[in-house]
């Protein structure tokens, strides 16, 4: 859909560039790795989260910038030359990640063996622990590999995404009498990358060694006879966005499984070695790989920080972590009261993670087994291989209820469990749709239609939906902010309808009664309020917006931020991400002000938040102000009709971030640097307030 006519955009120069900023998110999360408040174990959680934010960046971001590179291409990219862009990428990733290194190295493993929790160096296993070690290797490790030497007959291997291999040197004869003098080992990924050693070779409860030191330790005894000259490292990174031809589609889903099989050896974008690997063997490497110099990162340790991701699970020391977290049950649904009877009553608000994801499963469950049910409909953009909502879903259908599913195949690295989910549904009779194609369906919504008494004596079809921010899977709804509205209220029903009726047929969309849909109403609404607050000031009076979202990047309404804040509005952002607004420029952006938090909890829920001359108008949304959310996706905005509710969202998912002083980075629309506040007097933290006052933690 197009922006609205005759509607100013943004200028590149008035933007910060999406790519550097998102950069700058991964410096706000490496920040909390060396806070030292920050519970040791979790401070290697969030290290690892780094690595795992950086290879889907240089997988879907780098990899595009990349190819508009080769190509020669020179239209701006964010409003910065490719070439330029990209020596820009590659400056601040190699900065961040020495200083993720530094961070392992010089503080959090040190840290870790204080307490108990020992990586141990080769060269400094002892002889119990060698034999040990040895005998792992031997029976587990050895058996799976498949060395494969470099000579005419075996050409260099064609390696997996992101998977661990060690290229090594060697000299002398074979059986054969080939002397070829290098060999590559790829490690299989149902190997585990850390070891956990008994207690007692260590002397310690939490003893481990990595697989790599492992493998350097025994890679001899993959070339029997041949002296091994070196053993080095690496990883390689590659494009793994998808692409799929709209005008050769026939089955979304036999293209998209056919290109699933290709994600993992797309052009390389990136290699890392270990930094011991000699020139020679980079060099060689680079070659093989196509990359440049730039485009290679020697780190001092191992080159897949995350796998270290589970250690902090597999480690039973909770003084090292954050203090245990439960949500709860909203009053009113802690109880096996009749889930419908209870909406009936009045809608209700869930705030995760403070409250519990399960009365959304609870009502899945009641509708799959109470035969007053007639029909169930969802959308699924990310649910998890292991999902209970889904495991309702295939039982309704089973039992014979009209069950529709919307399934969104292309939500990016959840592609295969999605694929296999909409198989299950089918198989169980259910009708399995992939929404519009060329638009992701990223809406959170579930429909219920059931059919009761009236009261009157007359059988009538009443219609109960959630709605969401986040994603329909259960294990996010603990880690993520996000807010959900259960509801019986027949016009969001009826709109809920409409647009499930776009998605499985045909048809023009219609005007809906409260809900902003995209790619048609959401970003006109969006602006339209916008620009209400803008006459509103202008005319004199009070105008307020708060919005809190992932990332914000779509200028038209960038724009008309800057126009409100020129007439006089009051702006707060609360952006986490990736920002493209400059604030607190003098004659653009006074009024405006951009805080990102991260803390504990992923920063997840968007709230949009009008004055609207003290209606005080609040939507929640599955949308961020970003282009693809706005024009090339199906995502929705619904409003909050309940005031006590409305109270909520403002109390619990506005207020708090305004004043936070420990979690809160700021904005500085001169340089696009973030400078974190400092707590002045009482220190104000969102996150902990609201376990606090839901009284989850303990």
């Amino acid at each position: 859909m197009p922006l609205i006519a005759n509607r100013a955009v943004a200028t590149p120069e008035s933007l910060f560039n999406r790519e550097l900023s998102i950069l700058g998110f991964q410096r706000r999360v490496l920040a909390q790795a060396a806070d030292e408040s920050t519970p040791l174990l979790e401070r290697l959680r969030f290290l690892c989260i780094v690595s795992s934010n950086l290879d889907e960046f240089f997988e879907i971001r780098v990899a595009g910038v990349r190819e508009q590179v080769k190509l020669g291409a020179t239209a701006p990219i964010n409003g910065i030359a490719p070439q330029a862009l990209y020596r820009q990428i590659s400056q601040e990733v190699h900065g961040i990640v020495a200083e993720q290194y530094r961070l392992l190295n010089d503080e959090i493993l040190p840290s870790l063996a204080k307490e108990g929790i020992v990586f141990i160096r080769r060269s400094l296993w002892n002889e119990a622990q060698q034999a040990w070690i040895k005998h792992y290797f031997l029976t587990e490790v050895m058996p799976v590999l498949t060395p494969v030497g470099l000579d005419p007959a075996h050409p260099f291997p064609r390696l997996l995404n992101k998977s661990l291999n060690f290229a090594v040197e060697l000299e002398g004869r074979d059986a054969f009498g080939r002397n070829s003098n290098a060999a590559i080992v790829q490690a299989p990924r149902a190997l585990p990358r850390v070891i956990r050693l008994p207690s007692e070779l260590t002397g310690v409860d939490n003893g481990f060694v990595f697989l790599s030191s492992i493998l350097h330790a025994h890679v001899g005894e993959l070339f029997t006879g041949m002296n091994v000259l070196g053993c080095y490292q690496f990883r390689v990174t590659r494009n793994s966005d998808l692409f799929v031809d709209e005008e050769e589609v026939k089955d979304l889903r036999i293209t998209l499984q056919g290109e699933l099989q290709q994600r993992n050896f797309g052009n390389a974008v990136r290699l890392e070695v270990a930094d011991n690997s000699t020139p020679h063997i980079s060099d060689f490497l680079l070659q093989q790989f196509d990359l440049d110099r730039e485009e290679l990162y020697r780190v001092p340790g191992i080159v897949n920080l995350v796998r270290l991701m589970q250690v902090p699970d597999w480690v039973d020391r909770p003084d090292l972590k954050f203090q245990p977290f439960h949500p709860v049950v909203p009053k009113g649904l802690d109880k096996r009261d009749d889930i419908f009877a209870t909406i009936r009553r009045g809608d209700l608000l869930l705030h995760h993670p403070f409250q519990s994801f399960v009365p959304v499963i609870d009502m899945l469950r009641a509708a799959a087994d109470d035969p007053q049910v007639v029909a169930i409909r969802m959308t699924v953009y990310r649910t998890g291989t292991d999902s209970e909502l889904m495991e309702q879903l295939l039982k309704a259908a089973r039992k014979g209820k009209e069950v529709n599913v919307v399934v969104e195949l292309m939500a990016r690295f959840d592609e295969e469990a999605n694929i296999n989910w909409a198989s299950r549904l089918e198989e169980a009779g259910a009708h399995v749709v992939y929404g519009v194609f060329g638009y992701k369906t990223h809406a959170k919504m579930l429909l219920i239609v059931r059919r009761e008494d009236d009261g009157k004596g007359q059988q009538i079809l009443q219609r109960y939906v959630h709605l969401g921010t986040g994603n329909y899977h259960p294990r996010t709804t603990r880690f993520y902010t996000d807010f959900g509205l259960l509801t019986a209220n027949e016009e969001i029903g009826a709109d809920v309808h409409e647009i499930f009726k776009q998605l499985t047929g045909l048809g023009h969309a219609q005007s809906l009664r409260h809900l902003w849909q995209a790619p048609f109403s959401l970003q006109p609404s969006v602006v339209a309020a916008i620009d209400a607050e803008a006459e509103t000031a202008r005319a004199g009076r009070k105008g307020k917006i708060i919005a809190k979202m992932n990332a914000l990047l779509e200028p038209q309404t960038i724009q008309a931020l800057y126009e409100a804040s020129q007439a006089g509005v009051e702006v707060d952002l609360f952006i986490r991400g990736a920002c493209a607004l400059k604030p607190g420029i003098p004659g653009l952006s006074e009024n405006i002000r951009v805080r990102s938090i991260v803390g504990r909890f992923l920063e997840h829920s968007r709230i949009f938040y009008f004055y609207a001359d003290g209606e005080e108008k609040v939507y929640l949304s599955s949308a961020d102000w970003m282009d693809r959310n706005f024009f090339r996706r199906i995502e929705i905005a619904f409003p909050i009709l309940d005031a006590k509710l409305k109270r909520r969202v403002i109390k619990e998912g506005l207020r708090p971030y305004v004043s936070d002083n420990c979690q809160s980075w700021e904005l500085e629309g001169d340089t696009g640097q973030y400078k974190k506040r400092s707590p002045r007097g009482t220190r104000h933290s969102a996150q902990d307030l609201l376990m606090q006052e839901f009284g989850a933690t303990g």
